[in-house]
């Protein structure tokens, strides 16, 4: 008798903990406003994304992470020499960022430099108009890129030991949503269609409102 007494207290105890152990994870994820939105897992998750910088607009004007990122952002790396990746994520980003403006989302596409070196603001403007009139450039030095390149864990490499003007550039084709306040929430790789992007985005724009 006192075996079976002690095994259901032992019973007990043990389903009190799974109930509250399941109540305290209902609670960490309700407290995450983008839980439902969040497609993707990465290691030291997505919060590890992301850096402040001061880099050099389009249009010349320096500018800080928090100056640019003042809306949801799509934010690509890349380069305007590039021969087709660049120009193709750069379109589907744009064509995504209209699907969610007819939706009545404010949004905006931001692309900064791998290839500082050609890649002056002036070259930045004409690139980025091809896509988006709202569509911003960034650019800045070696450092300052490689700096903010860093952040979003952006691997990239310069191939002009032999040509110093026509050459190319190895990077990464990950397009990252950071939020207003510079929180990294999500990214898209570049097979993800234009409406996928804009739905996904588009949830964590509702979340939140």
């Amino acid at each position: 008798m006192a075996d079976r007494k002690i095994l259901l207290i032992g019973t007990a105890a043990a389903v009190g903990v799974l109930v509250g152990g399941g109540l305290f994870l209902t609670q960490q994820r309700s407290s995450d406003p983008f839980a439902q939105c969040t497609n993707s897992a990465v290691a030291g998750g997505m919060d590890s994304f992301g850096t402040e910088f001061t880099l050099t607009r389009q249009d010349g004007q320096r500018v800080t992470s928090a100056d640019v990122f003042s809306k949801p952002t799509l934010l690509y790396f890349g380069y305007t020499f590039c021969p087709d990746v660049c120009p193709l994520d750069s379109a589907r980003n744009a064509e995504a960022e209209q699907i969610l403006k007819d939706a009545g989302k404010d949004v905006q596409t931001v692309f900064i430099t791998v290839d500082p070196r050609r890649d002056t603001p002036e070259v930045l403007a004409d690139f980025t108009s091809l896509f988006s009139d709202d569509m911003i450039g960034l650019t800045g030095s070696q450092e300052e890129i490689a700096a903010v390149n860093k952040g979003w864990r952006n691997y990239f490499k310069a191939h002009d030991e032999e040509d110093q003007e026509y050459y190319l550039v190895d990077h990464m084709t990950n397009t990252y949503l950071v939020m207003q306040g510079e929180k990294t929430v999500e990214f898209f790789s570049r097979d993800t269609p234009a409406q996928d992007v804009a739905e996904r985005t588009g949830c964590f724009v509702d979340a939140a409102a």
